[in-house]
């Protein structure tokens, strides 16, 4: 083996080590995830006998104990199970499920001897028991218990009350370090950088965390970066993957992004998303139009059904979409009655994929709320349902929506799993009380996070995981640790190194607000396109293959720049400067380029150069597009593009460092090019929304967000889902492939990198700097003298880029880094 491999391999045990030993759970070759993978094989093939109210044969599901102690299963001996037995018998007196049933599937069977075979993981507090408890429908304010010690928080005043009473303590405070990762890493998804953390913790301001948190939720656009990952799970929406590449799928990427950076409230979204006033928020009811034959639990009705029952009211009407639910009271009419609202023509009722010879009734589920009048247009129906489900009396929306967030804050819901509402809270004044703040506060979603982030409770030590704490009966002892997101993990190495995109997947507006008010509009005001597409000589419309030549502009302005930018794109490939300062490149003419234009223009004169290059090998069409929106210090605005007024020269320039050299020769006109129908295609589906969004940007354009990104496949193994169902809850087990991932994906490895070179040159080779910020810019801490000592012995007195590179791997790898304590 030679030494890169030795190498590898112990950066890949290193890995592996750190994950086990810092998480505290197993790593294990595609982990077995028992709510996805499980439960829908039980539940097609064992419930109907073996749960809720059924024990044929003296055997029941509900609960992983009765299953181990039922002699079915040998856990120590996984093989002599006489579950597997069954389950591959093929005597039809013995087999299960019985003959006159479809049998397990090869697939289903390997994955229930691989659960066994794991230890037959069950997730707390999961049954397939049928729950007794009927949750109120109703709001309910609760009587808040008296403060004690001072502590007059109402979540404080409910949750001291309930400590008490379970004789438990009160878990410590955190200090300002942790505290400020952690609100950060919840409220916009990101790590402070050094010069906030030292702000922070030399602040004597008694309010200063309060007001941190009003700033970070002020960030419109951090708040909505970070926060798409969670409604795009929610409603199931992302920027590729099933039904996209057919159309029969849409995004609501424009109408959710801008929902959520305009703090839109929670109840509107949702009427908008039930029933759309325009085609924007429109893909959500539609689902995914799957190809060929479907299933009745498939078709676009009884996606509806089990979409917003999910969503909004954390129900899960799956199984009751197949016949009457075995865990819940939810039945095959209720389901189908929620399709039948969206529905164009009659359904008729399938259980198990069996027609039933009855018809459906569109019905709402709470008719003590109102009805939906099944006699009513498509769209009248669309939009009671819309009123009833954000009724300000339905306190199960609020509820759903409150425990939700509470999750995302707390790392475990007030009742779990989240889509089993019918389930018990285990603080119901709690759930209650938040969701009566919810309504109370018009359903603004920030004002409950600000809630909790502003409570002693939320601002304490993280739980440690005991086995009692994580058995079937929780009882809360703080907040609990959180992985990091696989968008969070990327976001944050990404702002470590340097190595974020410049361009982004997601057709949202990052600094404009998306809207219009007509039925089946446009849903982004735009702004128009005046560029025209230009070039230096031209034959018969095409330029020489291989010709570079270099166009530019000169223009005065009377004040600074205080905001704005251009878009700017090439076919095929450019460079441009601003004042002999390079700015831009690329060699994706598909993929137009923001550019943030305020640092390098200046009162006065300024040149904008742009070396173009024809790649092709024979003559073909060729053009540079550029348009620029700028606002200036006397609040005079601006607007200049590419256009004959522009010059060439074919005298194409040397770049060092950076830096434009000398142009010989003398400028002539340019030329204006033909627009190309490819060419027009780009502009309007890409260039408008860029500038609408660098036009109105007050600050440096952000970094782009792994959230406004398509799934890849460093991001599926840490977690992100495909998003061809509803998530409200990612898997927290740690995977071999994740380990191999983290210590050998490439793209990390040139992230890591990049950093590399980004740190030695802000250190200028200084190990104490490097040492200092990367622990700063990962930690939030600073490093303890083993942890500097150690690294001081990897990386020397100069440490080379190899040396940098491993020290950033090692500790972006350490739990500490991963966990959101």
């Amino acid at each position: 083996m030679t030494s890169s491999l030795i190498y590898s391999s112990l950066r890949f045990f290193a890995c592996l080590g750190s994950l086990v030993l810092g998480f505290g759970l197993p790593v294990r070759a595609e982990s077995i995830d028992f709510v996805h993978d499980i439960v829908p094989v039980l539940q097609r093939n064992c419930v109907h006998c073996h749960g809720g109210r059924e024990a044929e044969g003296d055997f029941s599901l509900n609960t992983r104990a009765m299953v181990a102690d039922s002699g079915y299963v040998d856990l120590d001996s996984p093989e002599d199970s006489y579950l597997l037995e069954l389950v591959t018998s093929t005597d039809p007196d013995v087999q299960m499920p019985p003959s006159d049933r479809p049998r397990m599937s090869d697939q289903e069977v390997a994955l229930v001897r691989r659960w066994i075979e794991d230890g037959m993981q069950w997730d707390a507090d999961y049954t397939f028991a049928i729950d007794t408890y009927e949750p109120p429908l109703r709001p309910r304010t609760p009587q808040l218990p008296e403060a004690s010690q001072g502590r007059d928080h109402p979540i404080d005043r409910i949750l001291d009350d309930y400590l008490a009473k379970t004789g438990l303590p009160l878990p410590a405070s955190i200090d300002d370090a942790t505290f400020l990762r952690r609100v950060s890493l919840d409220l916009i998804g990101m790590l402070p950088n050094g010069e906030r953390l030292e702000t922070f913790l030399a602040d004597q301001n008694p309010l200063k965390r309060s007001e941190l948190i009003d700033t970070l939720l002020d960030d419109q656009i951090g708040y909505a970066d970070h926060w798409m990952t969670f409604f795009n799970d929610l409603l199931r929406n992302d920027y590729s993957g099933t039904g996209f590449i057919t159309g029969g799928r849409q995004q609501i990427s424009h109408w959710l992004y801008d929902s959520l950076r305009t703090n839109k409230p929670f109840d509107v979204m949702v009427r908008e998303l039930i029933a759309p006033p325009s085609k924007a928020s429109q893909g959500y009811i539609d689902g995914i139009k799957w190809r060929g034959e479907v299933s009745a639990g498939q078709t676009l009705p009884i996606q509806f059904s089990q979409s917003i029952s999910q969503s909004f009211l954390g129900i899960n009407m799956k199984c009751a979409s197949c016949h009457d639910s075995f865990i819940d009271r939810w039945t095959l009419k209720d389901a189908y009655g929620l399709a039948a609202i969206y529905a164009d023509e009659s359904l008729e009722l399938h259980r198990c994929d069996k027609p039933i010879g009855e018809t459906s009734q569109a019905a709402w589920l709470f008719p003590e709320l109102g009805r939906v009048d099944p006699d009513a247009p498509r769209e009248q129906r669309l939009q009671q349902l819309a009123d009833l489900m954000t009724h300000r009396e339905n306190g199960r929306f609020a509820r759903t929506i409150v425990n939700r967030l509470w999750y995302q804050l707390m790392g475990r819901g007030i009742v779990h799993p989240l889509d089993a509402m019918q389930s018990e809270p285990w603080n119901e004044d709690l759930l209650d009380y938040l969701a009566v703040e919810l309504v109370n506060n018009d359903y603004d979603l920030k004002s409950v996070l600000r809630l909790i982030a502003t409570s002693a409770a939320y601002q304490s030590e993280s739980e440690v995981a005991s086995e009692q704490s994580v058995g079937d009966d929780y009882v809360y002892r703080g907040p609990r640790s959180k992985r990091m997101t696989a968008e969070q993990f990327i976001d944050n190495v990404w702002q470590l190194t340097g190595a974020a995109p410049t361009k982004y997947d997601a057709p949202v507006i990052r600094g404009a607000s998306q809207h219009s008010g007509e039925k089946n509009s446009d849903p982004i005001d735009l702004p128009a396109i005046t560029g025209q597409w230009i070039w230096g000589p031209l034959e018969n419309g095409t330029a020489a293959g291989q010709q570079s030549v270099v166009l530019r502009k000169t223009i005065k302005l009377p004040a600074g720049v205080v905001a704005g930018g251009a878009v700017v794109t090439c076919d095929n490939a450019y460079e441009m400067y601003v004042n002999k300062q390079w700015v831009s490149g690329s060699k994706d003419w598909t993929q137009p380029q923001a550019v943030d234009l305020r640092s390098a223009l200046k009162n006065g004169e300024n040149s904008i150069v742009v070396v173009v290059k024809n790649e092709g090998e024979s003559p073909n069409a060729a053009g540079l597009f550029f348009q620029a929106h700028l606002n200036l210090e006397d609040q005079s605005k601006l607007v200049f593009q590419s256009d004959d007024t522009w010059e060439f020269n074919p005298n194409a320039p040397k770049q060092v460092n950076n830096k434009l050299s000398r142009i010989r020769g003398p400028w002539q006109a340019a030329t204006v090019a033909a627009t190309l129908p490819a060419w027009a295609k780009v502009v309007n589906q890409r260039c408008r929304l860029i500038l609408a969004e660098v036009s109105t940007m007050g600050d440096a354009l952000p970094m782009v967000r792994a959230s406004l990104i398509k799934n890849t496949a460093l991001m599926k193994s840490l977690g992100r889902p495909m998003r061809e169902q509803i998530v409200s809850m990612r898997p927290d087990r740690m995977t071999t492939l994740e380990a191999i991932d983290l210590a050998n994906e490439s793209s990390l490895a040139e992230a890591f990198a990049m950093g590399a070179d980004r740190l030695i040159e802000q250190s200028d080779g200084d190990t104490d700097y490097i040492i200092g910020e990367l622990f700063r810019s990962t930690l939030t801490r600073q490093p303890t003298d083993h942890e500097r000592e150690l690294l001081m012995g990897v990386l020397g007195d100069r440490p080379d880029k190899s040396a940098v590179q491993d020290a950033i791997w090692a500790v972006c790898m350490l739990p500490e880094f991963f966990l959101i304590r």
